[in-house]
């Protein structure tokens, strides 16, 4: 599946110039929300107005872009772990990095979301793909019989953005404990 709105092919100093934007419009609206001013992701990017607006022409398209590229790296490392390590070691440390995501994204991901149009075809491409990856996660690790059946993807997912969001507001330790209260509830009956 192709991302939304991702360009096919740049020169490399196009590419680098498109990922650095996206890195300072990341940090810049994790410190100021997604009304930070442009000017200023430009500024942090190393580039001028003009190359953020011949990548990004709106506010939107950044923060879709930032977005989408979180999702992308989330969805990338399930395929990663699948590939690399057992199934209910892929399971487990796909779901780790989802909480990591969820504590670390907390309030830039709401930010995002709530800027971007849920009705969006980045933001359904956003949803699908993930959706995709988790329940890639799962049915490795059910086929090899480490949890349970009727575990889904979604679940997993719902699962992992609970432990996050509690998590942000826990001690270290409840958020271990809570991490591994889940674990126990995933294996097969």
């Amino acid at each position: 599946m192709e991302a939304v709105g991702v360009p096919r092919a740049m020169r490399a100093d196009a590419r680098r110039n498109y990922e650095r934007i996206i890195c300072a419009a990341r940090e810049a609206f994790g410190e100021q929300g997604a009304e930070a001013a442009l000017d200023d992701v430009a500024k942090r990017a190393g580039v001028g107005a003009g190359t953020l607006y011949r990548h990004f022409p709106t506010r939107d398209a950044l923060i879709e872009a930032v977005y989408r590229a979180d999702i992308v790296a989330l969805v990338d490392s399930a395929y990663r772990l699948v590939d690399e390590l057992p199934p209910k070691e892929a399971l487990e440390a796909w779901l780790r990095e989802q909480v990591r995501f969820v504590v670390y994204k907390n309030g830039l991901a709401q930010t995002l979301k709530a800027a971007m149009d849920r009705g969006s075809e980045t933001f359904a491409w956003c949803r699908t793909s993930i959706t995709e990856a988790a329940t890639l996660v799962v049915t490795n690790a059910q086929k090899a019989g480490v949890v349970r059946e009727d575990l889904t993807g979604s679940a997993l997912l719902r699962l992992g953005h609970g432990i996050g969001v509690a998590a942000v507001n826990a001690s270290e330790g409840d958020g271990a404990c809570m991490f591994k209260v889940v674990l126990a509830g995933l294996r097969p009956e």
